[in-house]
């Protein structure tokens, strides 16, 4: 016996009942998965922050006046020397001396824009050039007679340089410099002299831009110490 119709509409009726269902099925789960890949997205981690560099500032911007008193001999600067950190490291150090002084930690977000000794050196190099000729001892120019005789060689070491904080809103910035004279022979070097100098300058804020702030004044402080030094010492 054949089927009758009303049960040929009901057949029907269950198929389309069944393709609905599959097509709004297929849909909510295409939506969890789009949701699932937004959410996804949301997630990710953003660009990293970059860190703010730091330098001593541009220098003289001005020439400076001229100077009546008689020029001081020619000095070779040798490239300064970093004992107490990394050569090629930028970043700004500080030191919590009110709990572990003999930990030097490096600020997250701040770099110096170049090593530290090549910034110290730079700023020496500009002030102690206001009276005399500085040459680098790279230079041929260092070979050259000067009144008979080569240039006095001054060597750098950098063994400190960091910003010290005493409490959690006092800090300084810190530069300890030793500092040798030689005079160049033909058998090698003579010592003139060695001094170590020692400068702090307080942090107007504590942190990483009062801490770049004072290191350039100490650093600067340093430099006039040297100068100063270096007249007593007859170079």
């Amino acid at each position: 016996m054949p089927p009758s119709d009303e049960f040929k509409e009901y057949i029907a009726m269950l198929d389309i009942q069944c393709t609905v269902s599959g097509r709004l099925a297929r849909r909510g789960a295409a939506l969890v998965c789009a949701a699932a890949v937004l959410a996804g997205c949301s997630a990710l981690p953003g660009p990293p922050t970059r860190a703010v560099q730091y330098d001593f500032g541009p220098g003289a911007m001005a020439t400076a006046p001229s100077d009546r008193r008689a020029p001081l001999a020619p000095l070779a600067l040798a490239d300064v020397e970093s004992t107490g950190m990394p050569e090629s490291s930028t970043s700004v150090l500080y030191r919590l001396a009110y709990s572990d002084a003999q930990q030097p930690r490096p600020y997250a977000a701040a770099r110096w824009s170049q090593p530290p000794a090549v910034l110290v050196q730079q700023r020496i190099r500009e002030h102690l050039g206001l009276r005399r000729a500085i040459l680098s001892t790279s230079d041929a120019a260092v070979q050259a007679r000067v009144a008979n005789k080569r240039p006095t060689v001054l060597r750098l070491e950098l063994e400190e340089f960091s910003q010290v904080f005493t409490s959690a809103a006092e800090s300084a910035g810190l530069v300890r410099l030793r500092a040798t004279v030689a005079e160049p022979t033909h058998l090698g070097e003579n010592l003139v002299g060695q001094r170590v100098f020692i400068v702090q300058r307080p942090a107007a804020t504590a942190d990483a831009a009062g801490g770049t702030r004072a290191l350039a004044d100490a650093t600067n402080q340093a430099a006039r110490e040297l100068d100063e030094w270096l007249e007593q010492v007859g170079r």
